[in-house]
Parts: structure tokens; C-alpha cells; sequence
């Protein structure tokens, strides 16, 4: 092997932090690792967590006590997984659930480490639920909103409405009644069969008269999915894998600056939105998009959280 090939080898197992090979290795949710004491040490002086790398701004701190041996798990869980003693692997772990009697093996599934990780997030921000409601006087008078105000899609004709100030004119967009002036917020959209859609959060005074002019110097905080595209629209749009979830969550943290999307179903880490600076209420934001010929005619859901869809 090439003395190259032994360096970027290497590479693999050096922490960011000391530049030295890791010891007592752990992962953050965002899936970058260091020695354990070095990014301990790291956040013990810094006024939020924040991973040294991505700077992806985590809400607990005290994720990594269990990391380690997650790590080791994983590791023990790989090994198990090559070896065709499968009962052995579920009396070894009695965290799975043992499935019914069977010679067939191929529904037996092994989540990465990433995923126990991401879950155990996702699960701590949902503590910030907030139940949701469509605000009908913010609507574009093309959607269509159901009488409980938990679901929108768009029509094929505008509607009579009066041309209120909060109303949207040119995107097919409508606000939520919640807003958010402080604290935490989170909450769950059911976006399954959808071709394309539009989600986020806005700041209040946005202009609703003319067509959207999404980024986080405008006031919006939002990603969109279309029939080839998958955008987080930051001051610099970034385009993300191409990827069609069925449930997004999204998480709002005022005073951190924090606005994070997650795809539920997967407990993973969609995009986030960090440093941001917010002097004003925000609105949760929804544009189903147009119907499209039927294509699109699904609507946007707000899920209960913690509830399959």
C-alpha cells in the first residue's frame, strides 16, 4: 500500500479537534467524531453546542454519555450481522423485538448508529410540540383548508375573498394561527404522495402581495421539494439529495437562532438553519403547490405528534 493511501487511511480516525488518533472515540448526531474529552472540553467553554465542524447546534448536551457504548454496540451488532446464527443475535440484544417463529430472515433489520442517535434527537424536541392550526385569513384564495384547519390543498380556481392584509396574494401559501416570539416550537407535516411542496417558517412582516422571495435575509427559513429538486433555500441555496419524505418535522429555537427539518419516518436530519438572527414573531409557513393536473392534489397535513401518520 502506498504511503498516500496509509495517510488518507489514517485520515479516518484522526479527531478534528487534537489532530491525533481518537481516543475514546464518540459521534455527535450529526455524524462527525472526536475523542470524547476533547469535544467535552470543547463545549464546556463554549456558550452553545455546536459540532467544530458542520457548526450543526445541538439541543442536549449530555447525548454523548451514552455514545461510546452505542459505538461499541454497533460494532458488536456488525459483527453478529455476518454470522447466520440469528437467534443468537436477538438473545444477544434483548433491545430487539423478537419476531414470530420463522425460517424467513429477510424483515430482520439492523438501524446504523446514525439512526439510534437521530431518533433519540428527534424524540427530545418533540417535547416542544405545539398544536398547529391554518389561519384562514392568511390563505391564498386558490387553497382549500378542511374545517378541523389541519389540512390544506390548492384548487383550480381562486375563491371571493377580501384582499385582507394577511392574506397572500401571489404564492399558494397560508400561515399558521401559532406563532413564536420566544422559546421553542415544534411541529409535524404530512407531505406522502406529494410532488411538490413548500415548508418553513416566515417572519410576520413578510410581503404576502407579491410571489415569494424565499432566503433568511427575507424572513424565510424554508425547503422545497420538487419534481427534481430538493432545496434548502438558504442566503445561498443548498440542493440536498433528492429525497421524498413522508412526515417532516420542523424545530424552531428563537433565542439560539435554530431552525432545523428533519424527516420523522427516517429520524434524520433534513437541514438546518443555524446563526440566525430573529427581531420579530414567526409564523409556521405551508404551500402545498399547485395542483399540478392532479398530479399534486394530496394535501399538507399537521400530524399529531408522535402518532403514525
Amino acid at each position: 500500500m502506498s504511503a498516500a493511501c496509509c495517510l488518507q487511511s489514517e485520515d479516518r480516525f484522526l479527531c478534528s479537534i487534537c489532530l491525533d488518533l481518537f481516543t475514546d472515540p464518540v459521534s455527535t448526531p450529526c455524524g462527525h467524531n472526536f475523542c470524547k474529552n476533547c469535544i467535552s472540553q470543547h463545549w464546556d467553554i463554549s456558550e452553545r453546542c455546536q459540532c467544530p465542524v458542520c457548526k450543526t447546534v445541538f439541543e442536549i448536551r449530555h447525548e454523548l454519555g451514552e455514545i461510546s457504548e452505542l459505538m461499541k454496540r454497533s460494532s458488536e451488532v456488525e459483527q453478529l450481522s455476518l454470522s447466520k446464527d440469528h437467534l443468537h443475535l436477538i438473545q444477544r440484544f434483548s433491545c430487539l423485538q423478537v419476531a414470530p417463529t420463522s425460517n424467513d430472515w429477510t424483515e430482520v433489520s439492523i438501524h446504523p448508529l446514525s439512526y439510534e442517535l437521530f431518533e433519540a434527537e428527534l424524540k427530545r424536541i418533540q417535547q416542544y410540540a405545539v398544536d398547529m392550526t391554518l389561519d384562514p385569513d392568511t390563505a391564498h384564495p386558490k387553497l382549500i383548508l378542511s374545517d378541523d384547519g389541519k389540512q390544506v390543498h390548492c384548487g383550480d380556481r381562486r375563491k371571493q375573498h377580501p384582499d385582507n392584509p394577511e392574506r397572500f396574494f401571489k404564492g399558494v401559501c397560508v400561515l399558521a394561527k401559532q406563532s413564536l416570539s420566544s422559546g421553542r416550537l415544534y411541529f409535524e407535516i404530512q407531505v406522502k404522495e406529494k410532488t411538490k411542496w413548500f415548508l418553513g417558517v416566515v417572519r410576520e412582516s413578510i410581503n404576502r402581495k407579491e410571489d415569494p422571495n424565499p432566503s433568511p435575509a427575507n424572513g424565510y427559513w424554508t425547503v422545497i421539494l420538487g419534481k427534481n429538486s430538493f432545496i434548502a433555500l438558504d442566503n445561498l441555496p443548498v440542493h440536498l439529495p433528492l429525497h421524498r419524505p413522508e412526515k417532516v418535522g420542523v424545530f424552531v429555537d428563537y433565542e439560539e437562532g435554530l431552525v432545523s427539518f428533519y424527516d420523522v419516518d427516517d429520524a434524520a436530519l433534513i437541514y438546518s438553519f443555524t446563526g440566525c438572527s430573529f427581531t420579530e414573531k414567526l409564523y409556521p409557513f405551508f404551500c402545498p403547490g399547485n395542483n399540478d393536473d392532479g398530479n399534486n392534489s394530496a394535501p399538507l397535513i399537521i400530524c399529531p405528534v408522535n402518532q403514525p401518520v
